[in-house]
Parts: structure tokens; C-alpha cells; sequence
């Protein structure tokens, strides 16, 4: 048998991520205008026009959004959707119940998308003691409170009330 032979040492397979397949051939991360998509798609945009739009397919576009990470984006940005529900109210048939409902909704949603319950506690001794002799007097003669208790309290109905008749 002469020389010895060699045996060559076979590369393994490399196998790809499904990240690196994804950017290889997603139709999405390839188009020119890949960052108006995502922005479009993540403020809550019709995924059917953007597709249109974009000559892309619905399923293109949620398959991008799911290897991106977009889902967790777009549902931070809840109020983006509201705020489309909202500013529409005027121009289709929809209930004012669900108009107020999603005005309260989006009152109730932080920048970060997180739903929180705002609950104000106000100390009313704390207001009293802080008022003035005439401050106090005004109060128990006509119910108006100072201005200043305004950052503590907001408007109160009564003031509300007033405010009203002097417009």
C-alpha cells in the first residue's frame, strides 16, 4: 500500500440559526423602507394596507414581527391603537360608551404600555390647615377653594359648577 492515505477531515454542517435564515430571506428586513414597516406595524397600522403599501405579504410582515421581537413593542403601544379609536370616533358609527371606554382605557395606560390604576389619596386636614383665616372664610361662605389647592385636589365639581356659568 505505498503512502498512507490522508483521510481529509470533513467540515461539519454548520447549521444556520433561524435568526441568520430569517435575515437571508425575509422580504421584510431586505426593503428599503424596513423601518417605516416596523414603525407602521408596531403603532398598531392595518397590516393589510401595509402590505399593500409595501407590496409585501401579511404573512411576511407577522413573520418578521414575530423573529424581531416586534409583538412585545406593538403591545406596548397600546394607546397608539386607542388613540385611533378614538380620533375616529367622529367619522364612524360607534357608541359613545365605546368612545368613553376607550378614552378611559387610554387614560389609564403609561408610556411604557402598562395598565395603572390611578388612585389619589388626599389629606383634606393637611388642605385646611394650609389655608388662610380668609382663605378658610371664602370656603365656608361660597365653597370656593383656593387656587393653589388645584395641584392637590384638581377641580372640584363644585368649582367645575362655577366655571361653567362664567363662561
Amino acid at each position: 500500500m505505498g503512502k498512507k492515505e490522508k483521510k481529509q477531515k470533513t467540515q461539519p454542517f454548520k447549521k444556520q440559526t433561524s435568526q441568520e435564515r430569517h435575515a437571508r430571506d425575509c422580504k421584510v428586513c431586505k426593503h428599503q423602507e424596513r423601518e417605516a414597516i416596523e414603525q407602521e406595524w408596531i403603532s398598531w397600522g392595518d397590516t393589510t394596507q401595509i402590505a399593500k403599501d409595501y407590496s409585501l405579504s401579511r404573512n411576511s410582515i407577522y413573520r418578521h414581527a414575530e423573529m424581531m421581537g416586534l409583538y412585545a413593542k406593538r403591545d406596548r403601544n397600546i394607546r397608539a391603537a386607542l388613540g385611533r379609536i378614538i380620533e375616529k370616533a367622529g367619522s364612524v358609527d360607534v357608541t359613545s360608551a365605546a368612545v368613553v371606554s376607550a378614552i378611559q382605557a387610554y387614560a389609564k395606560i403609561n408610556a411604557n404600555g402598562e395598565w395603572v390604576d390611578r388612585v389619589e389619596h388626599v389629606d383634606l386636614k393637611a388642605v385646611f390647615d394650609r389655608m388662610s383665616r380668609e382663605e378658610l372664610d371664602l370656603y365656608a361662605k361660597h365653597g370656593t377653594l383656593p387656587p393653589w389647592t388645584r395641584e392637590f385636589l384638581g377641580a372640584t365639581p363644585l368649582q367645575s359648577l362655577a366655571e361653567e356659568h362664567d363662561d
